[in-house]
């Protein structure tokens, strides 16, 4: 089974388009929304609309933080999250909010876990930056491979013989073998918010049969997304993340 893999689309129409045209071409069996489906972004009804028919043709979504902000408490975000998130709320319908309020915090499809941020804790919205939180989230779950989102740029990591997390920045467009004899964590960049010096939007494509993950990039028109956000009031800030990756 081919499995598309896209975190943090962001209330980004764009992106969400573009990587959706692309999966088009790449034949895809299923796709995975891995969490912040909404949040910075300036069309939140537009791709929860679009998850939900996407969710209802059989794909499968996670929740993530800003997801679970639409409903819940956003005072462990930054401000200008919060202030995106407080505009977000005046966007959606009650249909909308069901649908956020609905996901689950996990889905599991053979030996692989997706979660929007960590396995040890997935409503703690931990950020795996680094080897100490690719341990934690690694021995939280009997997975094999633990697919994630949340960080906004790239990463793969591996348990070590010795148990120790190592991983390393992957190249976009290449088959990385999952080795089966090993454990591993994939972050996934972000469709919506790519955060590591790259503007295009960022998703993923695991092969399951042959154990291989594929790190994509495309490009988007992110100049009429970040026009669109300064149109809606936005924060300053968010259109300079989309015209800069970072």
């Amino acid at each position: 089974m081919r499995i598309a893999l896209l975190a943090d689309i962001h209330a980004n129409r764009e992106a969400f388009e573009a990587v959706l045209a692309r999966l088009q071409w790449l034949k895809i069996d299923k796709i995975v929304l891995l969490g912040d489906i909404v949040g910075y972004g300036p069309d939140p009804a537009f791709c929860v609309e679009t998850a939900a028919e996407l969710v209802a043709g059989g794909a499968v979504a996670v929740v993530g933080n800003h997801d679970a902000a639409i409903d819940g408490d956003a005072d462990d975000m930054n401000a200008v999250a919060r202030q995106a998130i407080e505009w977000t709320r005046t966007k959606l319908d009650a249909a909308h909010r069901s649908f956020l309020a609905g996901l689950p915090e996990t889905e599991t499809e053979g030996d692989t876990l997706f979660v929007h941020a960590s396995a040890r804790a997935p409503r703690a919205w931990e950020y795996i930056t680094g080897p100490v939180q690719a341990e934690r989230s690694l021995r939280a779950t009997p997975a094999r491979v633990t697919i994630v989102g949340h960080v906004h740029a790239p990463h793969l990591w591996r348990l070590t013989t010795t148990g120790v997390a190592t991983g390393h920045a992957p190249v976009s467009g290449i088959d990385i073998p999952l080795v089966r004899s090993q454990v591993w964590l994939a972050v996934m960049g972000a469709v919506g918010q790519p955060r590591d010096g790259n503007c295009a939007a960022a998703f993923g494509v695991l092969d399951t049969a042959r154990s291989t993950l594929t790190y994509e990039r495309i490009a988007y028109d992110h100049f009429a997304t970040c026009r669109k956000v300064r149109e809606a009031g936005l924060p300053e800030a968010l259109a300079n993340r989309l015209l800069r990756g970072r």
